[in-house]
C-alpha cells in the first residue's frame, strides 16, 4: 500500500514538470510570434504595405504616337495608323497551346507562318512573356475575337500604332524605316539611359530619317497605374500620366520633284541630290533603284529580304550619302577657280594644246584625242580639255588644290541629317603618308596630280558633296549647311523649330574669279558639250558634263558596245539655274551611263524644267509671302509611287588611277608606271 502511494505521488510530479514545460514552451511559441507579428507590424511596416500596394497596382506603360514625317508642302510622308494585334502570355494559357491556336483560328484567320512563328518564339522566351501571335486584324477580326475574349484566359487583344509610307518607294532612302527593337537597340537605348522611355514600345527607326531623327519622332511614353485582381484582371485605373507625341518633322523635300527625277533613273542605278543654294535645303535626293519601307514594319519576310540583299543592283545602298566615286570633269571649274584664286593662272593665259600633255616622259592624252590648240580657262571648260587641265595639276600643286576645294565640302562630311555619310577621299600628301604602309608607296609623285587634277586619280567623292559643292559654288561661296529636315513641330508646345538658319563659312572668292568660271560653266550649256541637252529651256543654266572610268583598259581603245555593261564608264553632269538668280543646283551621276551629255545631263534639263516651270515658280513665291505651302496637282505625267554598304571607289595600295576623258569617245592611256583604278561595287552586311 506504501509502496502504491509512492508511486502516484511520483507520477503526479512527473505529470506536473510536464504540464509546466509544455507551458513554457507554448507561452515561448507565443511570445515568439507575438515578437514576429511586432516585428511585421511596426518595423516593417511601410515596406510591406508599399509591397502589397504594388501587387494591387500595376504601372502600364503607354507608348506614344510616332510624329509625321511630311515634304515642304505638308504631303504626308510617313503617318501612322490604328493596327491590333493577339499577344499570348503562356504561363496564363489553360489547356493545350495547340489547341488553343485551333479555336482562335476560328474566328480569326492564323496563317501557318504566324503559327510557326509563334511556337517557335514560345520554345525560344519565358513563359511570363507575352508573345505576338497575329498582327495587322481588320476591324471586324477585332470586334469578333473581342466578343469571345472570355474564353481564351491569357490571350490579349491590343491596339498600337503602325508606320505607314504611302508612296512606297519614293524617297525611301531618305525616310529609311522603323523596325522591331532588337537586343542590340535595347542595349544601346541603356547606355544612353533611354531605355526607361521605351517601355511599352515595339519599333525604333532603323534608317534615314526615322533613325537619325529618332529621338525627336519618337515623343515620351506615358504611364497608367492600374488596380488589378490577385489573378491579374484589371479593375479600375487609378491615375494617368498621358504620352507626349513625337514632334512632326518638315523636310525641305519636294515629293513632286522627287517622283519627277526617281522616274527618269527607272532601270538604272545612280544618284541625284538637288539643292537650294540660298538656304541649303536638300530639294530632291535620289537613290536608285529605291525598296519599299513598309517591308520593314513588322519584320521582313525571307523572300523579299533575299531579293533586296541579294541583288547585283544593290537597291539597299544610300548611293548619294555612301557612295564614292571619282567624278571625272565635274571637277574641272573648281580646280580652275582654284588656279585663279591661288595666282597659278591667269584667265586670258592660253596654253598650247595639242591633244596630249607631256610629263615625265609620258603623254597624257585628250579624251578622243581632240587636239584645240591655244586654249584658254574659259574655253577649257566649255570643251573640257584635259590637256589644259593636265598642265594645271603641276602647278597648283596637290596639297594646295586640297586645301582649296576642301572648303566647298570634297572628301568632307558635309553634314546633312542622315546617318552613315562616307567621308570619301581628297587625296594630299598627308593623305597617301597615312593610308599606305609601306614607305614605297606613301611617296608622292607628281604624276599623280595629273590625273588628280582632272577628277579622276585618287579623288573619290559621295554625289552629294559634288552637289554641295555645286551649291556652294552657285552661293558666292556662302557654306549653308545641306540639309532634309527644315522645321520641327512640337506636338507639345505648338513651337516650330528651324534647324539650319546660319552659314556654316564663308569662302573668300573674288568675283571676277567666280564669274570667269560662270561664264564658262554657261557656255558649256550654250555652246558646249550640253548646249543639245538644254536646246530651247526657257531659263539659262550653268553646268559641266563629266564621264569617270570605273576602269582601266591599259592603253587599249575604249568601245562601250564590247565592254561589260557594269565596267563602262559612268555618267555625271553638275549644274545650278538659272544663272541670274540660283534657285535650284544638283549632280546626277548614271552608272555605267557613259558619257555625261548623253545620261545623266537629259535628267537634269527634266529636273530643272519640273522646278522652274513658271507656274510653280509662281506658286512658290506665293506661298512664301503668304507662310502657308499650297502644293501644285501633280502633273499628268507623274506616276505615283540591312542592310546595305556603299559602293566605294576602291583604290588598291599597288594602284596608280588613270587619266579622265569627258564626252567624246575616250582612249585610255598610262598615267604612270603602275597600274589604275578600279571600282568595286560591295554591299557588307
Amino acid at each position: 500500500m506504501f509502496e502504491f502511494k509512492k508511486t502516484s505521488q511520483i507520477q503526479r510530479k512527473r505529470m506536473i514538470v510536464r504540464v509546466w514545460v509544455a507551458g513554457l514552451f507554448a507561452l515561448m511559441c507565443f511570445c515568439l510570434l507575438g515578437a514576429r507579428l511586432w516585428h511585421l507590424q511596426v518595423v516593417r511596416h511601410d515596406s510591406l504595405s508599399a509591397r502589397a500596394e504594388q501587387n494591387r497596382i500595376t504601372v502600364v506603360p503607354i507608348p506614344p504616337r510616332r510624329g509625321e514625317i511630311l515634304d515642304r508642302n505638308g504631303i504626308v510622308l510617313a503617318s501612322n495608323h490604328r493596327d491590333y494585334t493577339l499577344s499570348v502570355a503562356p504561363a496564363r494559357v489553360q489547356g493545350d497551346m495547340e489547341a488553343m491556336l485551333d479555336e482562335i483560328g476560328e474566328l480569326v484567320e492564323i496563317s501557318p507562318r504566324d503559327r510557326r512563328r509563334f511556337l517557335k518564339n514560345v520554345s525560344q522566351n519565358g513563359r511570363y512573356t507575352e508573345i505576338l501571335l497575329r498582327n495587322n486584324l481588320t476591324d471586324e477580326e477585332a470586334y469578333w475575337f473581342a466578343a469571345h475574349s472570355w474564353r481564351f484566359p491569357g490571350v490579349e487583344l491590343q491596339a498600337r500604332w503602325v508606320r505607314e509610307y504611302p508612296h512606297g518607294e519614293t524617297a525611301a532612302h531618305v525616310l529609311g524605316y522603323v523596325g522591331r527593337i532588337s537586343e542590340a537597340d535595347l542595349h544601346r537605348l541603356e547606355e544612353e539611359g533611354n531605355i526607361g522611355n521605351y517601355r511599352g514600345t515595339q519599333v525604333i527607326g532603323k534608317k534615314g530619317i526615322e533613325s537619325t531623327w529618332e529621338e525627336v519622332l519618337h515623343g515620351r511614353t506615358g504611364v497608367e497605374e492600374v488596380e488589378v485582381t490577385a489573378s491579374g484582371r484589371p479593375v479600375r485605373t487609378l491615375s494617368r500620366i498621358d504620352p507626349v507625341p513625337g514632334a512632326n518633322l518638315r523636310l525641305s523635300l519636294d515629293i513632286q520633284l522627287q517622283k519627277v527625277a526617281e522616274r527618269e533613273f527607272e532601270g538604272r542605278r545612280g544618284a541625284l541630290v538637288a539643292i537650294h543654294p540660298p538656304t541649303g535645303e536638300v530639294l530632291a535626293f535620289v537613290s536608285a533603284p529605291s525598296f519599299d519601307p513598309n517591308l520593314f514594319v513588322d519584320g521582313i519576310d525571307v523572300e523579299n529580304w533575299k531579293r533586296l540583299n541579294e541583288s547585283p543592283d544593290h537597291p539597299l545602298v544610300n548611293r548619294p550619302l555612301t557612295g564614292t566615286y571619282p567624278i571625272g570633269s565635274t571637277y574641272k571649274p573648281f580646280v580652275g577657280l582654284a588656279a585663279l584664286e591661288l595666282g597659278k593662272r591667269g584667265a586670258k593665259d592660253r596654253i598650247q594644246d595639242p591633244g596630249y600633255f607631256e610629263f615625265g616622259g609620258q603623254r597624257f592624252r585628250n579624251a578622243g584625242g581632240a587636239a584645240y590648240g591655244p586654249t584658254d580657262m574659259h574655253r577649257a571648260i566649255v570643251v573640257s580639255s584635259d590637256t589644259y587641265f593636265f598642265s594645271l595639276g603641276p602647278e597648283i600643286g596637290v596639297n594646295a588644290l586640297h586645301d582649296f576645294s576642301k572648303q566647298f565640302g570634297f572628301g568632307q562630311r558635309t553634314g546633312i541629317d542622315l546617318d552613315g555619310e562616307r567621308r570619301g577621299v581628297l587625296p594630299s600628301t598627308e593623305w597617301k603618308r597615312n593610308a599606305y604602309k609601306k614607305p614605297s608607296q606613301q611617296r608622292w609623285y607628281a604624276g599623280e596630280t595629273v590625273s588628280v587634277a582632272v577628277g579622276q586619280g585618287y579623288n573619290s567623292f559621295t554625289l552629294l558633296q559634288l552637289a554641295q559643292a555645286t551649291s556652294v559654288l552657285a552661293n558666292n561661296g556662302v557654306y549653308m549647311r545641306p540639309h532634309l529636315v527644315d522645321q520641327i513641330h512640337w506636338s507639345r508646345t505648338g513651337a516650330v523649330e528651324k534647324t539650319v538658319t546660319e552659314p556654316t563659312h564663308v569662302i573668300p572668292l573674288k568675283p571676277q574669279n567666280l564669274a570667269v568660271i560662270r561664264d564658262a560653266m554657261v557656255d558649256v550649256v550654250r555652246k558646249g558639250t550640253a548646249r543639245r541637252v538644254f536646246n530651247g529651256a526657257h531659263y539659262q543654266a550653268a553646268g559641266k558634263t563629266g564621264t569617270a572610268q570605273v576602269f582601266s583598259l591599259r592603253g587599249a581603245r575604249y568601245d562601250a558596245d564590247t565592254v561589260d555593261e557594269r565596267l563602262r564608264d559612268h555618267s555625271l553632269f553638275m549644274a545650278y539655274a538659272p544663272v541670274e538668280d540660283p534657285q535650284i543646283a544638283l549632280a546626277v551621276i548614271v552608272e555605267n551611263g557613259g558619257w555625261g551629255t548623253v545620261a545623266a545631263a537629259p535628267i537634269a534639263r527634266k529636273v530643272f524644267d519640273f522646278w522652274l516651270d513658271p507656274k510653280r515658280v509662281e506658286a512658290r513665291a506665293t506661298a512664301d509671302l503668304s507662310g502657308v505651302a499650297e502644293p501644285l496637282a501633280e502633273s499628268e505625267d507623274v506616276e505615283e509611287g540591312a542592310q546595305g554598304e556603299s559602293p566605294d571607289a576602291v583604290v588598291p595600295p599597288e594602284h596608280l588611277p588613270p587619266p579622265a576623258h569627258d564626252d567624246e569617245p575616250p582612249v585610255r592611256v598610262p598615267t604612270g608606271p603602275q597600274p589604275s583604278l578600279r571600282i568595286q561595287l560591295r554591299s557588307v552586311e
